[in-house]
């Protein structure tokens, strides 16, 4: 095979380049990919709970993914999954549009997974990975830092077992939890700090051990042994309290009419895009919206009531009783008090379906985990959704590729291996979107999971598809053995996982490099905070706020009016409080190149520097920071020596870089700004215009 056949052949199957593999590199991936997979199935399940999905989800995502991206993917210990980040944020672009964990969410995730994978592999294909250039690095700080704390926080409900709402904005759903903390069930604030203390123990005192996986199964193992769990159901004549009773029947008929207005809202939706399609007149358009607006705002109202409801009858502490005829009753044993919170003996109403209600009497489990492998099914598209969803589907694209390199950056200097940015978005591309065809949602690159491999001294991606191989085991064998995993311990997972990527030190050095830069990192972590859920809006502000920086400082570049020091080097008259170069000619450094965004601050500073120099008659531009001409400043510049001219005012530059002075040749500005204007150094200019200009005397000037 000739050399281009076999450069092709690997750019095709870049996984080629694992082959040989020897004996040692086999047995370093065998072990690395077995220590992989301990943690990557209790994180799976943790970041699909994170993502509003069943936990069967985390495991779909788990495997063929982690499987593709390896594949095809650049740095060969990079792994790939589920994420915390983007599972949260996966969440936030989509509760607006469905109930968390419905039907239509899940066919929405899937759907939001293949759009974020067309768009990195769009953006891989055609080399555009320099886009993430666009995230400064304290606008990725203050947003990692705001994600990482909305997401543990999103956690706290379940490490105390009491409803948290899921509205548009996080602060009022975070402030509803903390009102009801005096409602905390004990035992699964003590399953959550167990697991907690035990993984944070282990991580510390014996860090090569699955910290994670060991809290898991004992946690698990003493969840069943306690009867942890305690479901009873029965009809609402088993409620005896009757205004208890009616509450439940409210929830119960407000739950029936959401799903009426969401249907509604749903079938307005098709006839709007069918009308659109059929080219229907305006005034017909508007009345579909202003149906589909009112259907919305019905269902927001109704899931604000079914949320108050749920809240008001968590905070009922019930007794289970039986009754003469052997039937089970359930008696109001009071509101529970502060001082005295639910014990294990208590029950609480849990939910209503088809008029059976369920009652609990201890804390929440994972329960029945589906068994099989995810099955192939093409991802339904509500393209009436498309366009909505395109912003965060981008951010997301961009954020996961932004994370999945800062981390293979941090593992290639220590591998030494070259990384191609462009090849990890095509593999990250091709992983969401092979994996919205087997139920799995958006995934990205794992810095954990990544940095446990490297340390186990994986050589190839072959360690990745040996963890991937583990979640199959798990979802053909070993889901039964996870119903009594407490929903408490999943959750301090990824608390444990998300506190310790907040970092302060970087915003604090930024502040002392740049304060402007830093003030845009601040502002996109208070922004992210308050806009949350909706992530994507906080760092679209912090990506806005950057480009305006940037623009804002290219159109007023560093510009000053020179002077000598006393050894003859030149500095900033206002600077460094020096006398100028002479009275008679005026000596400017501009440090921006002449274009559209600048060149009418160019002509003001030299406008301005002659109002502080009346009696000057000579301008020198010393232009070693000029680096580009176009035709606005080309303009500029020509009006601008005709407006000197007319003050009896020359305009000469020097230090001016090749590409510049092709741009006044091509341009036809040297018949306005002659050659013997132009220095090749500042030295040159300074010499030959002090002796022109020097004392007043205006002579013949001296050629450059």
């Amino acid at each position: 095979m000739s050399t281009r056949q076999n450069s092709v052949l690997m750019r095709l199957l870049p996984f080629l380049a694992w082959f040989p593999m020897t004996r040692e590199s086999l047995r370093a991936d065998l072990l690395a990919g077995i220590t992989v997979a301990l943690i990557l199935v209790p994180q799976s399940m943790a970041y699909a709970q994170l993502a509003g999905l069943p936990v069967v989800y985390g495991l779909y995502a788990g495997f063929l993914p982690v499987i593709v991206a390896s594949l095809w993917g650049s740095l060969r210990q990079l792994h790939t999954g589920p994420t915390a980040m983007l599972s949260l944020m996966s969440a936030a672009a989509l509760i607006p549009y469905a109930a968390a964990g419905s039907e239509t969410f899940i066919a929405l995730s899937l759907m939001l997974a293949l759009m974020v994978g067309i768009l990195r592999l769009a953006l891989g294909l055609f080399r555009l990975g320099v886009v993430v250039n666009f995230l400064s690095h304290p606008v990725i700080i203050g947003f990692t830092n705001a994600a990482a704390l909305i997401i543990g926080l999103s956690q706290l409900n379940k490490l105390v077992n009491v409803p948290m709402p899921r509205s548009d904005w996080f602060l009022g759903d975070l402030w509803v939890v903390l009102q009801q903390l005096g409602s905390t069930h004990w035992p699964t604030l003590i399953f959550g700090l167990g697991a907690f203390a035990l993984i944070f123990v282990l991580q510390k005192r014996m860090p090569r051990l699955p910290g994670v996986l060991i809290a898991i199964v004992v946690t698990t193992l003493a969840s069943y042994a306690i009867g942890f769990e305690r479901t009873a159901k029965a009809g609402l004549d088993a409620i005896q309290d009757p205004a208890v009773r009616a509450q439940v029947m409210q929830l119960d008929q407000a739950a029936a009419e959401l799903k009426r207005h969401n249907e509604t809202a749903a079938r307005l939706q098709s006839e709007l895009s069918r009308a659109e399609d059929a080219g229907a007149g305006l005034d017909a358009l508007l009345d579909l919206k202003a149906d589909i607006t009112r259907a919305q705002a019905a269902a927001d109202a109704l899931g604000d009531r079914m949320m108050t409801l749920r809240i008001q009858l968590h905070q009922i502490d019930l007794r289970r009783q039986t009754g003469p005829a052997g039937e089970t009753r359930f008696v109001v044993a009071g509101a529970i008090p502060e001082s005295e919170p639910l014990g294990s003996g208590q029950w609480r109403f849990g939910g209503i379906a088809g008029g059976e209600v369920t009652f609990t009497g201890g804390g929440e489990v994972v329960g029945a985990i589906p068994a099989g492998v995810p099955g192939f099914q093409v991802p339904h598209i509500d393209w009436a959704l498309v366009l909505p969803l395109l912003p965060a589907a981008l951010v997301m694209a961009l954020l996961g590729f932004m994370e999945a390199t800062s981390i293979s950056k941090a593992i290639s200097a220590k591998t030494g291996q070259r990384i191609d940015t462009n090849r990890e978005l095509v593999g990250q591309g091709l992983a969401n979107i092979v994996g919205s065809f087997f139920h799995a949602y958006v995934v990205s690159g794992s810095f954990s999971r990544s940095a446990v491999a490297a340390r186990e001294g994986a050589r190839t991606g072959l360690f990745a598809i040996v963890s991937a191989l583990g979640v199959l085991a798990v979802m053909l064998f070993l889901t039964p053995l996870l119903y009594h995993l407490p929903q408490a311990v999943l959750a301090a997972v990824i608390m444990l996982a998300v506190f310790g990527l907040v970092r302060v030190a970087p915003l604090v050095h930024a502040w002392k490099v740049n304060r402007p830069d830093a003030v845009i990192g601040i502002v996109t972590f208070v922004a992210t905070i308050a806009m949350a859920p909706a992530l994507a809006n906080g760092i679209l502000l912090g990506v806005g706020l950057t480009v305006a920086l940037y623009l804002f400082r290219n159109m007023r570049p560093r510009a000053e009016i020179l002077g000598r020091h006393p050894d003859g080097v030149l500095g900033g008259i206002d600077t460094h409080n020096l006398p100028a170069v002479s009275e008679h000619y005026v000596a400017l450094r501009f440090d921006g190149s002449l274009n559209f965004v600048n060149v009418a601050y160019f002509e003001d500073v030299v406008l301005q520097a002659l109002e502080r120099f009346p009696q000057a008659k000579a301008v020198l531009v010393i232009g070693s920071g000029i680096n580009d001409l176009d035709v606005s400043g080309e303009e500029k510049l020509r009006a601008l020596v005709e407006q000197l001219r007319a003050r009896d005012v020359s305009l000469y530059f020097s230090s001016l870089k090749r590409q510049v002075l092709a741009a006044f040749e091509k341009s036809g500005l040297s018949a306005v700004i002659p050659h013997d204007h132009i220095f090749k150094t500042k030295e040159v200019a300074l010499k030959t215009l002090d002796a022109c200009y020097g004392t007043g005397r205006i002579g013949p000037v001296l050629s450059a």
